[in-house]
């Protein structure tokens, strides 16, 4: 009878010490899995939430995630659709925990300058915001006229208006690293 007794609480040390081993390497297979996870994956897991983007000047848009890039984020408000480089980006609220991996290598090309080119191709009347630091950001009205690796040329015009050679007061040129966003109309039968 105690070789039975020595035996069963052996064999449940034995049980017990194989679960810890388990709970370890769980555990650490978790925290090697977290540590893959990139920003833009919890933005794709977030896809389709209302999240707030808060920008080091201390403006925050709010909205449906509706598209999230590698470089870049759209987000639906009411009446505008905002894009915002993830670089502009200071905290988000409001993201999923879940994450979500890029689809097919395509789609992990196409980073900021793919989607300016976007605007800049529909020939897109945008309100671009420039980042002044802490003081907040600038806006200039106009259309994408040329997007190259790290800038884009905005013909400059009235809020609204077509971009035609009488309507152009100017080209600026602004560097990717002080896109603050940029925001367009909605388009109309638009879901959101």
């Amino acid at each position: 009878m105690r070789w039975d007794a020595l035996f069963s609480d052996l064999e449940a040390q034995l049980a017990a010490g194989e679960r810890v081993d388990l709970d370890v390497e769980i555990d650490e297979r978790a925290r090697v899995d977290a540590a893959a996870v990139e920003l833009a994956d919890r933005l794709r897991g977030s896809v389709g939430l209302r999240i707030g983007v808060h920008l080091g000047s201390g403006t925050v848009y709010e909205g449906i995630l509706s598209h999230a890039g590698g470089q870049w984020l759209v987000l639906d408000e009411e009446r505008h659709q905002v894009l915002i480089p993830h670089s502009a980006a200071v905290r988000y609220a409001g993201l999923a925990r879940l994450a979500v991996g890029a689809g097919p290598a395509v789609r992990q090309r196409l980073g900021l300058a793919s989607a300016l080119r976007g605007l800049a191709r529909d020939r897109a009347s945008l309100t671009v915001l420039v980042s002044r630091g802490t003081a907040g950001e600038s806006a200039l009205h106009g259309v994408i006229d040329r997007v190259g690796r790290d800038f884009l040329d905005l013909a400059i015009t009235g809020p609204g208006e077509e971009r035609r050679p009488a309507n152009v007061s100017g080209v600026a040129t602004i560097p990717f690293a002080a896109l603050a966003g940029l925001r367009s109309a909605r388009v109309a039968g638009q879901p959101g």
